[in-house]
């Protein structure tokens, strides 16, 4: 009996702990959604990968520089072997035939392969490999501002959407109490048809709103868990606010530091100095290079280990190769590289035009959400007061509901518009940020 009250409460447990397990949510701030990004997103996982293969590429053209050791094993399994013809000493009789087998059933082998001087090619091989693996670096801090980027664009748009739907509710609430209001009113005589009619529209017309803010919340979640790289069905919950933050800005600051730390603009640096390498490397195609190549073989016609079965002999040997004539194709690798050189040169030349361009942009943009954020936030407080003002005149007989309804309408829409410009400020902050390569307070 004891026993079994045991398990019954052990279950009892389980199964409460598993219940409050799946009722907890996952708590994301903004921090903690950039940092989910950046270590869940799909994307950033593939450039950590790539970040590997350029890591192995580094080491591999390092490798050149060691001797190389081979080991081989033969077993012959059919031959031909040669047939010399001797004539007879004696007279009338046919010449004879010997075969003589110059080769050994099994043979193993050793081969060492020592590089001395290679008119630069496994120098300019392992300094592209370098480049290649600074490039692919910048690439992936490139592509972590983007995930940075659509991170704070998805979690703002999360908050913006959850501030409609406020905003929507909010209306409602405010209908459906001026409904009542007016009903109130129709019901002893001070209000007519007209007026009841025209608020319960104005409120079905409102209800609508609300459904789709709601809808669009649900998809702003959504979107923010497949940046953050987490199961759709995760129970999150978002905290965090939209608010002004103003700072000052100095424009040739901007200009300076994004020239600077821009990743585009460092990984194409790095891809012309490995480009440079390149056309060394063409140059030395031409070049001879000097290596030290040795062999060490053991050989038998049957496979057995006593002593007198197996024979060996080795080499050693300086092997100097000269190019003397190759279709002229050096020349044409090296002019390919210095094409490849002047193209990126040009491609530079574009990259720092449309880096400009977009802190402009990004400057005029944030410039533009702040006058806006500032003119909306007053017009919020005049639309309350005008609201209020409505209400206590058509309690007064000196308006009409459609004066009220107007007054709900232009509030909800001043509310919308002041949502809307600080979601666009912050927006521009981001953008400013991923114009520059780094964040506003850096250096």
């Amino acid at each position: 009996m004891v026993k079994k009250i045991l398990i019954l409460t052990l279950a009892a447990l389980l199964l409460f702990s598993i219940m409050t397990f799946a009722d907890q949510k996952l708590v994301l701030t903004l921090e903690k959604s950039v940092e989910l990004a950046l270590s869940k997103n799909p994307y950033q996982q593939a450039a950590r990968e790539r970040l590997k293969a350029a890591q192995s590429l580094v080491r591999e053209a390092a490798a050149q520089f060691f001797p190389s050791l081979n080991a081989q094993g033969m077993h012959t399994l059919d031959e031909k072997v040669m047939e010399l013809e001797f004539p007879s000493f004696i007279p009338g009789q046919p010449p004879r035939r010997v075969e003589i087998d110059f080769t050994r059933d099994y043979q193993f082998s050793l081969s060492l392969n020592l590089p001395l001087f290679t008119s630069g090619r496994l120098t300019s091989n392992f300094k592209q490999a370098q480049y290649n693996l600074k490039a692919t670096q910048e690439s992936i801090r490139q592509t972590q501002q983007e995930t940075i980027y659509n991170t704070k664009r998805a979690f703002y748009g999360y908050l913006l959407a959850k501030e409609f739907v406020q905003v929507a509710e909010e209306a409602v609430g405010v209908a459906e109490k001026h409904y009542q209001r007016v009903k109130a009113l129709y019901e002893v005589g001070l209000a007519s048809k007209f007026d009841l009619l025209r608020s319960e529209v104005q409120l079905a017309n409102l209800k609508p709103q609300l459904i789709r803010a709601r809808n669009n919340l649900k998809i702003a979640e959504l979107s923010l868990k497949t940046v953050l790289g987490l199961d759709l069905k995760t129970p999150i919950e978002i905290k965090g606010e939209l608010k002004y933050q103003p700072f000052e800005i100095n424009e040739e600051e901007c200009y300076r530091r994004a020239l600077q730390h821009r990743p585009e603009l460092l990984q194409l640096n790095f891809q012309k100095q490995r480009t440079a390498e390149m056309v060394k490397l063409a140059r030395a195609s031409g070049l001879p290079t000097v290596a030290v190549a040795g062999n060490f073989n053991y050989w038998a016609d049957r496979f057995n280990f006593k002593k007198d079965t197996w024979s060996n002999y080795y080499s050693v040997n300086l092997v100097v190769t000269i190019p003397l004539f190759n279709g002229l194709a050096t020349s044409a690798r090296v002019a390919q590289s210095k094409a490849m050189l002047r193209e990126l040169e040009k491609t530079r030349e574009g990259l720092i035009n449309m880096i400009k361009f977009e802190v402009s942009q990004a400057l005029l943009r944030l410039k533009e959400a702040e006058e806006s954020l500032l003119s909306q936030e007053k017009n919020v407080e005049q639309a309350r007061e005008s609201l209020r003002i409505a209400e206590l005149n058509y309690e007064e007989g000196l308006a009409t509901t459609l004066d009220v309804s107007s007054a709900q309408a232009a509030l909800s829409q001043a509310k919308t518009n002041y949502s809307q410009a600080l979601y666009d400020y912050v927006m521009a902050q981001a953008a400013l940020e991923k114009a520059m390569g780094g964040p506003l307070g850096g250096k």
